[in-house]
């Protein structure tokens, strides 16, 4: 296996496939690189080079007592840029990826990156305040908090259903992407899932946004139960300069990897990628 090695030491794990342009996916909390395995192989199969890789904590990576907050994230995911010297690179985040992503072009600039996706994103913040009405209340956090502490392995089977919208009428999800969601989602460690609740939450990435000076494609579905779109894409939309933003009717959270809207997400990064 393939690990960028981050400024604390923890071994960050990675995937590399294909050649061509970089392509690199930061995935959702409390997820792994394997959550984006139908978009590293489309890219590499269309002339990109694909890398993904599990946030400390999780998967194959280090589990380290600390770093579980959105700077050393951005740090790690230019650990592994720089460990592959990638140039000219898409980034694409999902989720707390999304922050992770912005963070990082906050943080570490845009030498390196060309473009940047942001799908279902935490960006700006989350949390309701008087500045951000329209985020969510701490008890939201606190009742995540809750569950990871208390019985994670039936929390995460309950929240597979509103991450892709399985609790919808008409859902055609399939309880094989719930089992994979809960399968994914205990290989992270309680503490690094527990922390991250604060980093995907309490996180504001306003100024972050205001700085990413690279052509931006921003999707949120408008049936995101788990990141309302009126709190962060639209928010993100109107923060960043080059960005492009795409709202899919009726989407869950976790579209790319739920059959009715994937395509569409797949055929827009592979037409925004090329662009």
């Amino acid at each position: 296996m393939a690990f960028a090695t981050a400024k604390d030491g923890t071994e960050i794990y990675f995937k590399d496939w294909g050649s061509g342009q970089p392509v690199v996916f930061s995935h959702g909390w409390p997820l792994i690189a394997d959550a984006w395995d139908p978009q590293v192989k489309l890219m590499a199969d269309n002339g990109f080079r694909a890398v993904a890789h599990d946030r400390r904590g999780g998967g194959r990576s280090g589990q380290p007592w600390t770093g579980n907050d959105l700077d050393t994230y951005a740090d790690d995911l230019a650990s592994v840029i720089e460990t592959l010297d990638l140039r000219d690179a898409i980034l694409v985040g999902h989720s707390t990826g999304g922050g992770e992503v912005t963070r990082y072009l906050g943080r570490h600039g845009s030498s390196r990156v060309a473009k940047a996706v942001l799908l279902s994103a935490i960006p700006p913040l989350m949390l309701k305040t008087e500045a951000n009405p329209e985020g969510l209340p701490i008890d939201v956090f606190d009742e995540i908090r809750q569950g990871v502490l208390t019985d994670r392995s039936q929390y995460y089977k309950d929240l597979s259903a509103p991450f892709y919208g399985a609790n919808r009428e008409g859902s055609t999800v399939s309880q094989g992407t719930r089992d994979e969601f809960w399968l994914w989602s205990m290989t992270v460690g309680i503490k690094s899932a527990y922390d991250c609740i604060r980093a995907f939450s309490e996180t504001d990435l306003t100024e972050d946004l205001k700085k990413i000076d690279v052509p931006t494609l921003i999707v949120h579905g408008d049936d995101d139960q788990i990141v309302p779109i009126v709190a962060a894409g639209e928010k993100s939309s109107k923060l960043v300069k080059d960005a492009t933003f795409k709202i899919y009717p009726g989407a869950p959270h976790g579209l790319s990897m739920v059959p009715a809207f994937a395509g569409r997400f797949d055929a827009d990064l592979l037409e925004f990628a090329r662009g």
